[in-house]
């Protein structure tokens, strides 16, 4: 499919899409740029079919493709970089859970016109890292795919094919409509989580208890998602303020509206609102984003 491809960041999606590209042979060669130290050390453990880059002078000028798998906020630092290395044809993605503040931000800062197809893959874990990457993460997955009045169409035709080749769903959204959507099913859920975390530690302090060996499922799962990649998460937060701002007083309209329910005690609403909670889970079911098994499928 490509001759050759860079990755840039080399963490769980990067090294997944490493994987997965290797597995369907989506390019002859496939490079590597990745600053940590410690992940280098793993690829190499590992012993992946790759190179790691150290002159971006003789390889980027030939590349077909480029994906950005670094924080948001490294993005434009990075692009300036090796701005001038970037071939004309070469197509540039990104797996970012943002879109809308960073393209305004590539246009704005970036002299030269590069042909980016903006990604978000909607796959991923708790845990970072090189070594946790899998070769399936994106197995029947959903990949948003960014498609503004500026994108080009044999652009967004090369970056659908690549992710359907390493078996992702694809759905096309404008970065707006993007950043709408995903504040709720995901940026505030885990604001909410990071939220809880801090609740039970000040709970914790405050009362001189050790409730972590008490802790049940639901603090537990809690603790899991507020267990990622803190840099990322607070990119994420900066990048879509206005969309999660507005998700924020929402959700806090509706604690008030519990807190006021449960203060008057009024079953009926309550149960209501906790019934019609359940419809929610099984749309999810049955759009096969989870399984319908006791803890989630856990053993």
């Amino acid at each position: 499919m490509f001759n050759k491809i860079l990755i840039v960041g080399c963490g769980l999606i990067g090294s997944s899409i490493l994987r997965a590209s290797i597995k369907k042979k989506i390019s002859k060669k496939v490079y590597i740029l990745e600053k940590s130290n410690s992940h280098i050390k793993q690829i190499k453990k590992l012993k992946l079919k790759c190179e790691i880059l150290k002159d971006l002078k003789t390889q980027i000028p030939n590349l077909d493709m480029i994906i950005f798998c670094t924080h948001l906020s490294e993005y434009t630092k990075i692009l300036k970089k090796f701005d001038k290395y970037i071939g004309r044809n070469t197509i540039i993605t990104d797996v970012g859970s943002s879109k809308e503040k960073i393209l305004k931000n590539i246009k704005t800062n970036i002299g030269k016109k590069v042909n980016w197809v903006s990604s978000h893959p909607i796959a991923g874990s708790e845990v970072s890292g090189p070594k946790f990457g899998d070769e399936n993460l994106f197995l029947n997955k959903w990949c948003v795919l960014i498609k503004d009045k500026n994108t080009k169409k044999k652009h967004i035709k090369i970056i659908s094919k690549f992710w359907s080749k390493i078996g992702s769903k694809i759905v096309f959204m404008n970065s707006k409509e993007h950043d709408h959507i995903f504040s709720i099913t995901s940026h505030i859920p885990h604001l909410v989580a990071y939220n809880m975390v801090k609740t039970a530690m000040n709970f914790e302090k405050k009362k001189k208890s050790n409730i972590v060996k008490f802790s049940a499922g639901g603090l537990r799962d809690f603790t899991r998602t507020a267990a990622s990649n803190e840099v990322m998460w607070k990119d994420i937060f900066l990048n879509n303020k206005e969309n999660i701002i507005k998700g924020i007083d929402l959700f806090m309209n509706n604690m008030r509206e519990f807190k006021r329910l449960i203060n008057m005690k009024n079953e009926k609403k309550l149960i209501k609102i906790m019934k019609d909670s359940k419809k929610i889970r099984k749309k999810i079911i049955s759009s096969k984003q989870d399984v319908n098994l006791p803890d989630f499928g856990r053993r």
